[in-house]
């Protein structure tokens, strides 16, 4: 850690020159951190050292050539750059940029085709990746706008869930109240009755005009209109035959007689219930 520390030091009076060095904790795992940048740091530093070297070298070169191209053309052609005209001098400027957009070893027809082909092809190959590009990009917008509507639809579909269990709910309490409600009339009417068959029932109250018995004695009634109904058909019948048998007034007579003995029944029954019921309401009422 100590060599590691003595490092970092003289890397940052390297950095900071002749300012003061900040403040920081001193710790193994503060020195591994600057040490490592003390190492990319010089590391960078060797790196760009050498690039303006070649960059140098390259321009030495450049230079040297260019000096021999030119004494090759004044000595062979009598031609120097003062010399040209200022056409071409721009097509000389023309030219050289050119080469140099092209990335071209040279000015030659060769390196220019070598280059413009290489361009055409990168082009060719950028356009259509492009196309794929674009066509990806319109699938991605079909699908985001399919996603988009079929988020809305779920959207108000959810709303118009959410508004019918709200007035489910509604109706569903509102029922509860009202089976509560109703359960508890029953409940009281069931132990307001009891308390009244008991109240009767301690008065000498005659156990047939309770509501069981009166319900029974309605059905009897019912009955016994169902069986002079009967005999109102069988009496019809026996009208249709003709006046001169006797047999058929014999059979006539008979069944008026027992229609006149079931009205009889039914007025007395009729007669008793409603004046049980009238008893059982005075009663009630007292």
């Amino acid at each position: 850690m100590e060599e590691k520390l003595l490092r970092v030091t003289l890397w940052l009076k390297e950095i900071y020159e002749n300012q003061p060095i900040p403040q920081y904790e001193v710790n193994a795992e503060t020195v591994d951190i600057l040490y490592e940048l003390a190492e990319y740091s010089e590391a960078m530093n060797r790196d760009v050292s050498l690039l303006i070297e070649d960059t140098e070298q390259q321009a030495t070169e450049y230079e040297e050539k260019t000096n021999y191209l030119q004494g090759l053309l004044e000595d062979s052609l009598g031609l120097s750059v003062t010399s040209l005209s200022s056409e071409g001098t721009r097509c000389l400027d023309t030219l050289v940029e050119s080469a140099m957009i092209l990335e071209t070893k040279d000015t030659s027809l060769a390196s220019f085709f070598s280059a413009i082909n290489v361009m055409t092809a990168e082009l060719h190959a950028t356009e259509s990746k492009n196309r794929e590009m674009a066509q990806e990009l319109s699938n991605i917008g079909k699908k985001l706008t399919e996603a988009l509507t079929l988020e809305k639809k779920l959207t108000e579909d959810l709303k118009k869930t959410e508004k019918f269990l709200e007035i489910e709910k509604m109706k569903a309490d509102r029922r509860s109240q009202n089976m509560k409600f109703l359960q508890d009339k029953t409940d009281n009417l069931k132990e307001g009755i009891k308390t009244a068959e008991d109240q009767l029932a301690a008065t000498g109250f005659d156990e047939s005009l309770t509501h069981g018995s009166l319900m029974s004695l309605s059905g009897k009634v019912a009955e016994l209109r169902e069986e002079i109904a009967e005999f109102n058909k069988k009496l019809e019948s026996y009208l249709d035959l003709p006046p001169s048998l006797a047999f058929a007034k014999v059979k006539i007579e008979e069944v008026k007689l027992e229609l006149n003995a079931l009205e009889e029944e039914l007025s007395r029954q009729i007669d008793l219930m409603t004046r049980e019921m009238t008893e059982f309401s005075e009663l009630h009422l007292n």
